[in-house]
């Protein structure tokens, strides 16, 4: 057996406990070694669950005490940014869920901080740049099966049971264009290989009234332009109630590809007296399971072998600072150019 990267898992809650679980059971080349949560049934979870040994409720105390090789973070938003900054001054490398900060100027300082430490890699967790699905189309595009792409249209839709919860992470989220379109604003960049010029967003409270008096929203529309001139269309809903919807559309001057137009659980059709019907996944990371493990596989190859992955600091910086110009253009309703 070669090497194995060792790893200290921060934050343990409900997409922690995948990231965790990924890592210490089918990524052959991790080991996680530490793990680190104020909350104490997290780090139970983590003992009795993973086996993990050494637990911490203090980060600072964990990346200098017990032997690490790199971090997996998958904290709360608003701790992204120091956190990432903390353990690449510590000598490790550095694997940090979206968003990576939650501020332009946030995201720019950890951008300088991985320019500081070029040994190290560093990699942001846009995992739809991993669905086997995502990334077949980007393969496409890049074979010229649809000429050039000029516009993209995508949208993020959770399950409507899930927004009361997500109302009181609104405040240090950065709302929803950041929470749930950062990924949209992501693909769109990474298809169209070119950066947002201005943007224009409108939407509202229409089913849960409390995400007003936040000032964010449970349904949206935003128009992206870039600067040659490309178009993105992007929509974000908190209100489904069939399943998680993401789904994806990239059209070139020689064709159309579509990605997930079915949020399909399966491949399996239902006829009944009710009709026929497919049934849909439920959460986002049920949808993206494959995603989020060729993920983690991806920055442990490259922390061991020391080649760069191919998401970068600034991709981090440049969907955050789209998703913030998205929700001034929401609340001021008003074009934002950038």
């Amino acid at each position: 057996m070669g090497k194995k990267l060792r790893i200290g898992m921060v934050g343990l809650g409900r997409l922690g406990k995948r990231h965790a679980e990924n890592l210490a059971l089918r990524v052959s080349d991790a080991a996680v070694v530490a793990a680190c949560s104020i909350v104490p049934e997290e780090l139970e979870w983590a003992k009795k669950g993973l086996g993990v040994g050494s637990l911490y409720t203090d980060y600072g105390k964990m990346i200098a005490e017990a032997g690490l090789d790199a971090v997996f973070i998958a904290s709360s938003s608003s701790a992204h940014a120091a956190q990432i900054i903390q353990g690449l001054e510590q000598g490790l490398h550095v694997f940090c869920e979206k968003p990576m900060g939650v501020s332009v100027d946030e995201c720019l300082a950890v951008e300088k901080a991985v320019a500081l430490h070029p040994g190290r890699v560093f990699m942001v967790g846009f995992v739809r740049r991993f669905d086997p699905s995502y990334r077949y189309a980007k393969q496409r595009i890049a074979e010229g099966a649809i000429g050039t792409p000029f516009l993209v249209r995508s949208q993020t839709v959770d399950l409507d049971e899930y927004a009361p919860f997500q109302v009181k992470f609104v405040p240090t989220s950065g709302g929803i264009f950041l929470d749930m379109n950062v990924h949209d604003i992501d693909l769109a960049r990474w298809y169209l290989g070119d950066e947002v010029a201005s943007v224009y967003a409108i939407g509202g409270s229409y089913v849960h009234p409390e995400f007003d008096t936040v000032g964010d929203a449970d349904n949206t529309c935003a128009l992206l332009k870039f600067e040659s001139g490309k178009m993105a269309v992007l929509s974000a809903s908190r209100t489904a109630f069939h399943g998680h919807d993401t789904h994806t559309e990239i059209t070139g001057s020689k064709g159309t590809i579509k990605i997930g137009m079915t949020p399909a659980k399966n491949r399996v059709e239902i006829f009944d007296a009710g009709g026929a019907r497919v049934e849909c996944v439920k959460d986002f990371y049920e949808r993206f399971a494959e995603g989020f493990l060729a993920e983690a596989r991806e920055f442990v190859e490259c922390a061991l072998t020391g080649r760069a992955p191919g998401v970068e600091a600034r991709d981090g910086t440049k969907a955050t600072e789209v998703g913030f110009a998205l929700g001034k253009s929401f609340k001021e309703g008003t074009v934002i150019r950038l």
